[in-house]
């Protein structure tokens, strides 16, 4: 799971400066899925130490639950916006909308590989 975290970290950094760069340098705010991305990487590579790892990946774990709340709100006028519907600063919900589906998916993935290390841990 550390390799996984790493990537959506990398993901996430990605994201923002595509953004960040992408739209003129315009706003700073552009650059927060990329911040979280940074944390996201450190968790992911103090995970690889075996005495760090359920640490490291809680910790992970609760900034993707974070950044899923933080891009929730985008991902919510993208409907609208698939539905035809108008919003305001547009590449910012979009921008939200990505972050706020990668960080589902890799909180989804987290709670799996919870929920399959404590079976793994309970004897038969």
């Amino acid at each position: 799971m550390p390799a996984v975290t790493i990537a959506y970290g990398v993901l996430l950094i990605a994201l923002g400066a595509g953004f960040y760069f992408g739209t003129g340098q315009g706003s700073v705010t552009a650059l927060i899925p990329a911040f979280f991305g940074v944390l996201v990487v450190v968790c992911g590579v103090l995970a690889r130490r075996e005495r760090l790892l359920k640490h490291a990946m809680h910790a992970a774990a609760a900034l993707g639950l974070l950044a899923f709340l933080g891009g929730l709100p985008g991902l919510l006028r993208a409907c609208a916006l698939l539905g035809g519907g108008e919003v305001a600063r547009r590449n910012a919900v979009l921008e939200q909308a990505a972050m706020a589906l990668l960080s589902l998916v890799f909180v989804v993935l987290c709670v799996k590989s919870f929920i399959d290390a404590r079976r793994a841990r309970r004897p038969l």
